[in-house]
């Protein structure tokens, strides 16, 4: 890999008796490798984030320690990188972190991987322990072996392990999945929303728990959510506002409201667009990474974050991370679809269209993927071609316009052909490097998951047999997984398994889309509560629909229909009746 190696350097001269600062490389390369054994060094990766609250007080702390800055001088290639700017060490070691410090071998082996702060005596002794013995430590451990052309679905004892993993983790005192940081876990939540909507009491009473206890982490003042809080009470929160949080919490709110018209949900969902319009879309049109917790050191984010819009301005403004990535501006427009579904704000659907003509413009690439900056370190990312496909599709339920889903599909077309792993599901990256752990491209869960619901969608609104067979394709390596992994709960695998097994809600309005009538029965189609939900919008002008196994009558006025795998409702001409025709048709 040919990446030039920029250094950050060290300007300030050391005062008598203290050690230089850090001359840190903020590009990942294998030059640090390189450098590494020709220096017989270590190399130190730190990941932080410009959010991070426990990253700031690495660098004022710890890497401002002599003792630390003279160990790392003499034996270690320091890295530093910011792990939003990078989706491959994101997605390697984002369970690590932030911060995330990885020591490695000069041959690229790992050594040592640890999670958050580490005070400045601990890190000392680390370093000098390593210097002393570079075995791998305890926390070096294998990666989950997924064996090679697992089923197409999860068995019954897979399923049954999985949905027990993720019961027993649910805190029934307090709300929330785990018991040490509270927040909304977005494939939890729409995993919970399936199963109301198989009439889980269990699971609405965990939902709506959740939901309410999540109001106190959104800010009263701006608007935006916290990112979580560490105490059980969901009462402290740390203060970082990041766009994958405000995405997920627009649409799970907005999917909220829907079903239970509960104001309290609709006023959260309008905290969280109007934070997203005011502070992280760019004036370009795409939409920024996140917000710092601090303002300076000095300031402490509950301090800051107690008073009123002026309190704080007078103190100064928290960083906005200003750049502007495929992947959370992707995260943003599905957001802002949910939104204008649910509660017809056009301007929050103009947002959208607005933010994916930039993206198209100013990330997509000739290979058909898209980046995730201006200009990326390694890629193409799975992160940045799923999200921006996720959008296209919820783009395509919004409007009707065809050409989203033309967009979609090119960006599927461009995973498959680039990302595809031979013993199943998508990696995360092509592979990263020529050394140690970095020769294998990684898969994740996650991902995959993702990936599966978004190509089997693909699969419902085209016919395309090419989307359900990627998607068989993630499936595979997800029931690998679960067969690797029962114990751990994983709430992404079981919903991607549901939707796999069952075709979505289907709504189809004929009509011309200039006709009023039309226009108020696809209003009405988008509100209906759920998200595994295919809106199609025949306009006759536009030709036949991109999948036509179903023909639709020719009618005098505009209709909705109501479609099962099997079968289709009667003509619908009152908006108010196409939520009573679904139900009736899913009706067993």
């Amino acid at each position: 890999m040919n990446l030039l190696i920029g250094i950050c350097a060290a300007l300030v001269l050391a005062a008598p008796g203290q050690a230089a600062p850090i001359a840190w490389q903020n590009h990942w390369s294998e030059a640090a490798f390189a450098q590494a054994a020709k220096e017989h060094r270590f190399v130190i990766l730190d990941l932080h984030a410009v959010w991070c609250h426990w990253c700031h007080v690495m660098d004022e702390k710890t890497y401002a320690d002599p003792k630390v800055q003279a160990l790392i001088s003499k034996h270690y290639v320091a890295v530093s990188v910011d792990a939003d700017s990078d989706p491959d060490l994101n997605s390697r070691y984002g369970d690590w972190g932030w911060p995330a410090t990885i020591v490695l071998a000069a041959d690229g082996s790992e050594i040592v991987k640890r999670r958050g702060f580490i005070p400045p005596e601990q890190m000392a002794a680390l370093l000098q322990a390593i210097i002393d013995d570079p075995s791998p430590g305890p926390s070096v451990v294998p990666a989950v072996v997924v064996a090679q052309g697992g089923g197409s679905r999860l068995t019954s004892r897979q399923r049954a392990a999985l949905t027990q993993a993720f019961d027993d983790i649910y805190d029934q005192e307090h709300g929330g999945w785990g018991d040490v940081h509270k927040f909304i876990d977005a494939a939890a939540t729409e995993l919970t929303y399936a199963r109301i909507d198989a009439g889980d009491s269990a699971a609405l009473r965990r939902a709506r728990q959740t939901l309410d206890a999540n109001l106190h982490l959104i800010d009263p003042v701006w608007g935006g959510v916290y990112q979580y809080s560490d105490e059980v009470d969901w009462m402290s929160p740390h203060y970082e506002k990041l766009m994958a949080f405000q995405a997920d919490d627009l649409r799970l709110y907005s999917e909220a409201y829907s079903r239970w018209k509960d104001p309290r949900y609709l006023a959260a969902a309008q905290s969280l667009y109007s934070y997203m319009r005011q502070f992280l879309a760019a004036p370009d049109d795409g939409f920024y990474v996140s917000q710092d917790a601090d303002v300076s050191a000095q300031i402490s984010g509950h301090e800051y974050y107690s008073k009123n819009d002026a309190g704080r301005r007078a103190l100064g403004m928290p960083r906005i991370d200003t750049h502007e990535y495929a992947r959370e501006t992707g995260w943003a427009i599905r957001a802002l679809c949910k939104y204008y579904d649910v509660t017809g704000d056009a301007g929050a659907l103009d947002r959208a269209e607005r933010a994916a003509r930039w993206a198209i413009a100013n990330r997509s690439s000739p290979s058909g993927m898209y980046r995730h900056d201006a200009a990326d370190r390694g890629g193409p990312f799975l992160d940045d071609a799923l999200a921006m496909t996720q959008a296209f599709v919820a783009l395509y339920r919004s409007t009707g316009d065809r050409e989203w889903l033309n967009h979609a599909t090119a960006a599927l077309k461009s995973v498959n052909r680039q990302l595809r792993d031979p013993n199943g599901g998508y990696r995360t990256a092509p592979s990263s490097g020529k050394l140690g752990v970095f020769r294998e491209a990684i898969r994740q869960p996650e991902q995959n998951a993702a990936l599966l619901r978004v190509a089997n969608l693909v699969y419902r609104y085209t016919g395309d047999i090419r989307y359900r067979t990627m998607a068989t394709h993630a499936m595979r390596y997800l029931v690998g997984f679960a067969n690797a992994a029962p114990e751990r709960s994983r709430a992404e695998i079981l919903q991607a398994d549901r939707e796999f097994a069952a075709a979505p809600i289907h709504i189809t309005i004929v009509g011309g889309k200039s006709d009023p009538g039309a226009r108020d029965l696809h209003s009405a189609a988008l509100r209906y509560p759920s998200d595994y939900l295919q809106v199609d919008w025949w306009d006759r002008n536009d030709g036949p629909l991109p999948n036509p196994e179903i023909q639709y009558p020719t009618l005098d006025r505009a209709a909705a229909f109501a479609c099962t795998a099997t079968a289709c409702s009667m003509p619908v001409f009152n908006p108010a009746e196409i939520e009573p025709a679904v139900r009736a048709a899913l009706a067993p």
